[in-house]
């Protein structure tokens, strides 16, 4: 969404540039600024938010808010220079536009009384009485959401796949599989003996990678070796489809550093676990908006890493 001389982006709370960049906005803004509570930085709400960033032309951060699942937004933040320029505005459609897409009836939120104003532009009314929060009143408002379009089937909340134990983690990897037509981007920092192994999930990877003009399943791997040294199936069937599987090996200590291990496709679908050894996370099957993100930092990892020549020792 381009307004003027800025942009709003989806951002990735288990990225690290994009948390940092929430939480310092916050930290001018909520507790520097406005002498908010410490705790405001961040909460135990931020890893299942969606969070929005709005940037400038020259991609510095200078705005923030996000939308939880509890169907509320919070924790807006925009730079002073930048209050009074639409970007409060943006960022606060965006959010509508988002919560109406996932099907959501209502919106809301609680608003210090001096911007009462401005919300209510946007739709809010009140609700209910003033409350006192971090020495500040405070009026709680709601908007009513129709769908994104009549008719239109509403989409998915980014949470509604499951990805909460090993059971759901591994029945959401084998939809998503499922799900893809052509594109597969796995990252891994191990290959455990359990992951892509399956006939049916090795089914899927072949069916991908033969499924004609542009297939691309694309790995990057930390632990190359361990994966050769256990005869993993995913790296024989790398080996025979060595032109559209391709793996690659992170060698920056920053990309090394990542212990995530995320799974995307190209029909908007992801699962992403922040610990690559605690079955737990988040995931979605159609979520372009979440996907995007994590694709980009995918994409980044993958043009500084080196094609794991390793993996195919054995001539072929």
């Amino acid at each position: 969404m381009k307004l003027e001389n800025f942009h709003v982006v989806s951002a990735d709370w288990a990225r690290d540039g994009d948390r940092e960049a929430v939480r310092q906005l916050r930290r001018m803004v909520l507790i520097d600024g406005l002498g908010l509570p410490a705790a405001w930085e961040f909460d135990d709400a931020d890893p299942q938010a969606m969070h929005l960033i709005a940037r400038d032309d020259t991609d510095c951060p200078i705005g923030a808010a996000r939308l939880t699942p509890d169907q509320r937004i919070s924790r807006v933040a925009v730079l002073p220079t930048w209050q009074r320029h639409g970007v409060g505005t943006a960022l606060l459609r965006q959010l509508v536009g988002r919560a109406s897409g996932f099907g959501w009836n209502e919106l809301r939120l609680d608003a210090p009384v001096e911007l009462v104003p401005f919300y209510a532009r946007e739709g809010f009314v009140p609700a209910g009485e003033l409350f006192e929060a971090a020495g500040r009143m405070h009026q709680t408002l709601r908007r009513a959401l129709e769908p994104a379009s009549p008719g239109a089937r509403p989409a998915r909340d980014p949470g509604l796949l499951p990805a909460e134990d090993r059971a759901s983690v591994d029945a959401t990897r084998r939809l998503l599989l499922a799900d893809a037509r052509h594109i597969l981007a796995i990252h891994l920092p191990r290959l455990d003996s359990e992951l892509y192994s399956s006939a049916e999930e090795l089914a899927e990877l072949r069916r991908i990678a033969t499924s004609g003009r542009g297939a691309r399943i694309r790995i990057l791997l930390h632990d190359t070796g361990a994966a050769l040294r256990d005869g993993h199936r995913l790296v024989a069937l790398a080996q025979r489809l060595s032109s559209v599987i391709q793996i690659r090996r992170p060698v920056e200590e920053v990309d090394l550093a990542n212990r995530a291990g995320w799974l995307l496709n190209d029909a908007g679908g992801y699962l992403f676990l922040p610990d690559h050894d605690r079955p737990q996370g988040r995931a979605s099957r159609h979520d372009r908006a979440g996907q995007a993100p994590l694709m980009q930092q995918f994409d980044e990892v993958w043009e500084r890493s080196v094609p794991a020549t390793e993996l195919l020792a054995l001539g072929l």
